[in-house]
């Protein structure tokens, strides 16, 4: 019933902005004779400073390689906190008053969803690099792709180290209860489900928030083998802080969107040092140590994984408008339909459904990036 009513208001907000702007417009392309090169970035809130960062980084390299045939590049972003319903309206003022060449986004899955039908409706790319939520590329929106692997190839990576690599049996998640804590959950336990294994105990964050050490009590009480976490960033500290205090010497896996450098500090990323595993592309690590001395350089400060993708997002939609040769969205869309981008996050290309294709390998982190394959960790 909530997904009815989401759905409905979302149908509703987008009819009265293709009322706002009529039909006539929906297909116009961006202002070819325009000085600049527009791209919008839509963020969370304005706390998201580390995205718009990595993005600013981008366009700062391309245009100081002389963006493209003498125009530079720019960044314009939106913040979506607000009523339900902002990111719609921030993603059509970038469409139509802006007249941006493509859509970047480092937001949750729900206003990911807002951003995808608006940008289907006005046929402009959107890329998102952040959200996780598979169900944005079951729509069939040619105009999306995603930079980051989506929740099912997480949960796949997640699994067959878990049960396979690790042959743990008694899994123990954490949840939360918001949407992208539970689109994660569910892409999970349906993973282990279609493997044949036994299903996780789980265990509701919210349920302990309050007793941290009933959780870890629990924990030993049911003898578990290993810890998933499929919290928001601030959760998830708190819990990884709880198993510390209380002595468990436990593996713990978890999604890409705990470490959240927007969210946490860089004093609490590191509490995560050496323990959390996450799912993660194969790095390039020399491009990946020149963007963390150019971008320390320029911020006073390391980036971390949002600030890194936000940075591959930009530089693949750079090399697609330039690949395309104009501000045709359709050209630019079948530019990213082919690319393949040597990012610092790993190769990224896209499969017929805009999702990120490759596999990703469990990696344990370190100051909020991944640092070595879990494989290559002593037991």
């Amino acid at each position: 019933m909530r997904l009815l009513k989401t759905s409905f208001q979302t149908s509703v907000i987008l009819a009265i902005l293709i009322f706002i702007y009529p039909i006539t417009t929906i297909s116009q392309v961006p202002d070819s004779k325009s000085p600049t090169i527009k791209i919008g970035l839509l963020i969370q809130d304005s706390s998201y400073t580390a995205a718009i960062n990595g993005a600013e980084l981008a366009v700062r390299i391309a245009n100081r390689e002389g963006g493209m045939n003498g125009r530079n590049f720019q960044l314009v972003t939106r913040s979506m906190e607000g009523p339900w319903g902002t990111g719609s309206k921030q993603a059509v003022d970038l469409i139509f008053e802006e007249k941006v060449w493509a859509l970047l986004g480092v937001h949750d899955g729900r206003n990911a969803h807002l951003v995808e039908q608006a940008a289907a409706k006005s046929e402009v790319v959107f890329l998102s690099a952040w959200s996780g939520d598979p169900t944005l590329s079951q729509a069939f929106v040619p105009w999306f792709f995603n930079c980051v692997p989506n929740d099912n190839q997480q949960a796949e990576s997640l699994i067959s180290v878990i049960y396979n690599n690790r042959k743990f049996r008694k899994v123990t998640v954490i949840h939360s209860n918001d949407y992208d804590s539970k689109m994660m959950l569910n892409s999970f336990t349906k993973s282990a489900v279609k493997q044949g294994e036994s299903d996780p105990l789980l265990l509701n964050y919210e349920n302990y928030s309050e007793r941290m050490e009933n959780l870890t009590g629990k924990l030993r009480e049911e003898s578990t083998d290993c810890i998933v976490l499929f919290c928001q960033p601030s959760a998830s500290l708190k819990t990884i802080k709880q198993i510390k205090k209380a002595g468990l010497n436990l593996p713990v896996y978890g999604s890409l969107n705990i470490l959240n450098e927007n969210e946490l500090s860089a004093e609490q990323l590191q509490e995560f040092d050496n323990l959390l595993m996450i799912p993660s592309g194969e790095w390039q690590e020399t491009g990946k140590l020149k963007f963390m001395k150019d971008y320390e350089k320029k911020y006073g400060k390391m980036p971390g994984l949002a600030a890194s993708y936000s940075y591959d997002a930009v530089k693949i939609i750079i090399e697609a408008i330039k690949e395309a040769g104009s501000s045709d969205r359709e050209k630019i869309q079948k530019s990213l339909e082919t690319i393949i981008h040597k990012g610092i996050t790993g190769f990224i290309q896209f499969d017929e459904r805009g999702n990120r294709s490759g596999k990703f390998r469990i990696m344990i982190t370190k100051d909020g990036l991944p640092l070595k394959w879990e494989k290559e960790i002593p037991r």
